[in-house]
């Protein structure tokens, strides 16, 4: 079920949970509070070449971690983003199925001694956003623990 990109996008950030199919992870840039990756666990490089049982699993994962992010912080709506275009910057292409998971704020949310502030909510989000600190390392184990304590279907799977 592994495969190459795999591999290197466990090192991409924390590891939520995972799936029979998928692996979510806590994007490192929390500028958006919550925002996640949501990678898929087989080589791939288009939504057209999703199977069914992935499909399925896919929407399930869309469902429980929107509730869990809706419990865990106030927010105000979700941007999910498949762009694939980093993977055509290489020759030949290493493009992997992944998707964006961008939680929206209508109003700051203060969590764990900061502030965060969604400053292009109702705009897309291609803006200079190097205003806000980078978090610890603890501050992101808060995060992605409060977001695990309200997955249900994803603390349910069995791998």
């Amino acid at each position: 079920m592994e495969c190459e990109y795999f591999d290197k996008v466990k090192d991409y950030g924390s590891c939520l949970a995972e799936s029979r199919y998928w692996l979510i992870l806590l994007a490192p840039d929390q500028r958006n509070l919550g925002t996640c990756v949501v990678a898929l666990k087989r080589d791939e490089t288009s939504l057209s070449g999703l199977n069914d049982p992935e499909w399925l699993d896919f929407s399930k994962i869309v469902e429980d971690l929107e509730s869990a992010l809706r419990t865990a912080f106030p927010v105000t709506m979700f941007n999910w983003g498949c762009l694939l275009n980093s993977g055509y910057k290489k020759d030949p292409p290493d493009a992997h199925l992944h998707w964006h998971l961008i939680p929206r704020y209508k109003k700051p949310v203060k969590f764990a001694d900061y502030v965060f502030k969604d400053l292009c909510f109702g705009k897309s989000t291609m803006h200079d956003r190097s205003d806000f600190p980078s978090i610890t390392d603890k501050v992101r184990r808060e995060i992605s623990d409060t977001i695990r304590m309200h997955l249900k279907y994803l603390n349910r799977k069995k791998v």
